[in-house]
């Protein structure tokens, strides 16, 4: 008898884990199965192109990848309270389906305040995911210079669960073949960012 209880509690335990496995990361993902119609990228200058020859820019590489229309939604310059103030025109009146960021760069640039940048950020993705859409957040970490943002990146995307592209630069930055100036890709780096976004969307299409 006690045999097979210990049998159950140990099926149950292994099925418990299994389900953790195979479904915690889905279930940690929220508006995994999004609604709206939109795929619409939302940023700064890494959104619009800065350095990239026409269609070359992340937004229109990534609609020929996934064979769906893009909306680039980027403004050169814009920190997180430039967005803040226009997400409601640029995103949320546009019936989001799947957003994608890259937000921040700016910020610390402009040496704002980590904890205000990502105040802005964190309202941003919520009011997107109150829409019902998916965020997918494009990171920014310099070595040496990224002022704790690259963590802070990581801790938005826990606390809301958004999915996360830790560094949009990595195997970019620094690289004088994939850059038009010191801090914008050119039409290759463009290419890598893109696939970056692609291999993170793609489960959600």
């Amino acid at each position: 008898m006690r045999k097979t209880t210990f049998f159950y509690i140990l099926l149950t335990l292994l099925l418990i884990i299994a389900g953790l496995r195979f479904f915690g990361p889905a279930d940690a993902v929220k508006n995994a199965v999004p609604e709206g119609l939109n795929i619409i990228c939302f940023g700064n200058s890494l959104t619009y192109g800065t350095g990239a020859s026409r269609g070359m820019d992340y937004p229109a590489q990534l609609s020929r990848m996934i064979s769906l229309p893009v909306i680039n939604a980027g403004i050169p310059g814009n920190t997180t309270a430039d967005a803040l103030s226009r997400v409601k025109t640029d995103v949320l009146d546009k019936s989001p389906r799947i957003v994608l960021i890259t937000l921040g760069g700016n910020d610390l640039k402009n040496r704002v305040p980590k904890e205000v940048a990502f105040h802005n950020l964190k309202q941003i993705v919520q009011a997107i995911q109150n829409a019902g859409a998916l965020v997918i957040i494009g990171g920014v970490d310099i070595p040496l210079r990224g002022r704790g943002y690259g963590n802070a990146y990581k801790e938005l995307a826990k606390e809301t669960g958004s999915v996360l592209i830790p560094n949009v630069f990595d195997g970019i930055l620094g690289h004088k073949d994939l850059m038009y100036d010191p801090i914008h890709p050119n039409d290759k780096g463009y290419t890598l960012m893109a696939k970056s976004f692609y291999a993170a969307i793609q489960p959600y299409l």
